[in-house]
């Protein structure tokens, strides 16, 4: 059955792949000025303006991820005010409400992550990313994506050789979310879990190798990498 979908954040990176994505899905992409996710008052008149059946929120604040450090006064109020406020909106209309997060709520020691594993955030970003899951979890008419995913082709001109990630593009995530809009709970959504290096170089054999040093303070995780047994199994991959 064909479903009316608000996407909140749009304009990003994965937003803008999934604008561009066709489906039989009525998707509405609002901005800001029609919907502040720092508004409870905004959020809930859009809502009621279109009755959505779901809404994905993707609106936060991800890159650079020094920022969550640097201010993070701005990192509360998008990502865990802001993710509380879209729940709140969607639990007084009863609107399925789909949540994107991340893999880096995860320690990121040993890898393979199961949805039910214990979390401890691995930087700033990542906490943020959970207290706004915190707020999801008490709305049971929800999803929580603990995603792993990033650009294609790859952008970056070095990669780590010896961290290793669930790496997924952008596009086939966007395949993979609208098989799963009737899912509700915790999922992990991502690729096969490999290098980093060895992922980037697929698609640019000019990436470089580099190493993460044991002390290095970018609040990057040495083995990220995710259980994804649950996701094939509902999608059938």
């Amino acid at each position: 059955m064909n479903k009316k979908i608000v996407v909140t954040g749009g304009s990003g990176r994965f937003g803008n792949i999934l604008k561009s994505h066709k489906t039989n899905h009525k998707i509405l992409f609002p901005g800001k000025k029609e919907l502040n996710i720092l508004n409870v008052k905004s959020i809930e008149k859009y809502l009621k303006q279109k009755k959505p059946d779901i809404l994905i929120h993707l609106a936060g604040l991800s890159r650079p991820m020094k920022v969550h450090e640097q201010n993070i006064s701005k990192s509360i109020d998008l990502n865990i005010i802001g993710t509380a406020n879209v729940t709140k909106a969607c639990e007084k209309k009863n609107i399925k409400l789909i949540f994107f997060s991340t893999n880096y709520v995860y320690p990121g020691i040993s890898g393979n992550y199961k949805e039910t594993d214990p979390l401890l955030p691995v930087n700033h970003y990542a906490w943020s990313k959970l207290g706004a899951e915190a707020s999801v979890q008490l709305y049971k008419n929800s999803l929580i994506v603990r995603v792993c995913m990033t650009e294609k082709p790859f952008v970056h001109k070095k990669a780590f050789g010896n961290v290793k990630t669930s790496f997924a593009y952008h596009d086939e995530v966007v395949r993979i979310l609208f098989k799963i809009l009737n899912q509700k709970g915790i999922l992990n959504v991502g690729g096969k879990s490999r290098i980093i290096y060895e992922f980037a170089k697929k698609d640019n054999r000019f990436v470089k190798k580099i190493y993460l040093k044991k002390n290095s303070n970018l609040g990057m995780p040495f083995d990220s990498s995710i259980n994804i047994s649950k996701l094939k199994k509902i999608i059938k991959l």
